[in-house]
C-alpha cells in the first residue's frame, strides 16, 4: 500500500493514469503524445506504477501495451472510503458506469497476481482438468492446440459446459489465448470474448496476467473482475499450499 501511495502522490503518475483510464493499452508512444517530458523520464515514472501494480503490460508482437490495473485502487476505496460513503458512492458509481457504457467501446479487464510457483505449474493449473475442476469447479477441457475446441464443464457429473470457446493461441508455458461463449452463442463470433493468460517468472515468482477483452458492457465487466479475483484467489492457493480457500470465494457473499 506504501508503494500506491507514492505512485499516486505524483501529478505525472496520475496523469498516466488518467490517459490509460480514458484509453487502456497503450503504447509507450501514444502516452508520450499527452506527457511533456522525455520517453526515458515517461518510462521511469510507469516502472513506479507498476512496482505499484497500479499498470500492467502486455506484449502483442512488437509493441508492449500499458494496462490500467484496477485492484489497488479498489482495495483503497474498500478500506479508505466505501465504508463511510458507500449507499451515496454507489448510486454515483451507477450513474458513472451508464455514462462511460454509452461513449466507450467494448471493456476490457486486466488482472495482475504473484504466485510462488514456477510457469509450468500455473499453465498446468490453467489446463489440466482434474486440476481446474479442484480450485474452478469446472473441468477446462480441450487437447489446448491452437485452433482447438475447449469446454468449462460442470464437475457435477452433469456434462453440461458453461463456457465453451476456440484455442487462439497456445505456447506453454507462457502464453495461452482462448474465445469465450455461452454454448447457444458459439457459432456467432460477435458474442464472443477474448481472454489471455500470460505467464512471466518474476525472479523466483510468477507474475500472472489475465485480460478478458471484448466484453458486452460495463456489468459483463463487473462480473469478470469478480469472477476472476475469485478464482483466481483459489489458484493462487492451490498452488501456494497444496490446498484450495476453505471456502468457495466465488460464494461468499460481498459486503
Amino acid at each position: 500500500m506504501d508503494k500506491v501511495f507514492k505512485a499516486l502522490a505524483d501529478e505525472t503518475r496520475r496523469r498516466l493514469l488518467d490517459r490509460l483510464h480514458e484509453e487502456n493499452g497503450q503504447t509507450l508512444g501514444e502516452l508520450c503524445e499527452h506527457i511533456e517530458m522525455t520517453r526515458q523520464s515517461v518510462t521511469q515514472h510507469l516502472a513506479i506504477l507498476e512496482a505499484a501494480n497500479l499498470v500492467s503490460t502486455v506484449r502483442r508482437g512488437r509493441m508492449k501495451l500499458h494496462y490500467l490495473n484496477p485492484v489497488p485502487l479498489h482495495e483503497i476505496q474498500e478500506r479508505w472510503i466505501d465504508k463511510f460513503e458507500r449507499p451515496r458512492l454507489r448510486v454515483l458509481g451507477a450513474v458513472k458506469r451508464l455514462a462511460e457504457e454509452a461513449m466507450t467501446d467494448k471493456p476490457t479487464f486486466v488482472y495482475v497476481t504473484y504466485v510462488a510457483s514456477t510457469p509450468e505449474k500455473v499453465w498446468d493449473a490453467l489446463t489440466d482438468a482434474d486440476l481446474t475442476a479442484t480450485y474452478w469447479g469446472h473441468r477446462n477441457e480441450s487437447d489446448w492446440q491452437p485452433g482447438s475446441r475447449w469446454a468449462h464443464v460442470r464437475t457435477d457429473g452433469s456434462g453440461v459446459a458453461d463456457v465453451v470457446g476456440t484455442v487462439a493461441e497456445s505456447e506453454r508455458p507462457t502464453r495461452l489465448v482462448t474465445t469465450w461463449a455461452a454454448p447457444e452463442d458459439e457459432g456467432d463470433e460477435t458474442k464472443h470474448s477474448r481472454v489471455t493468460f500470460d505467464i512471466q517468472p518474476y525472479d523466483d515468482i510468477v507474475r500472472l496476467t489475465v485480460t478478458h477483452e471484448d466484453l458486452a458492457d460495463e456489468s459483463e465487466r463487473a462480473q469478470a473482475a469478480s469472477g476472476w479475483a475469485a478464482v483466481l484467489s483459489n489458484l493462487k492457493s492451490l498452488l501456494e499450499t497444496g490446498s484450495p480457500l476453505p471456502q468457495k470465494p466465488w460464494l461468499v457473499p460481498s459486503r
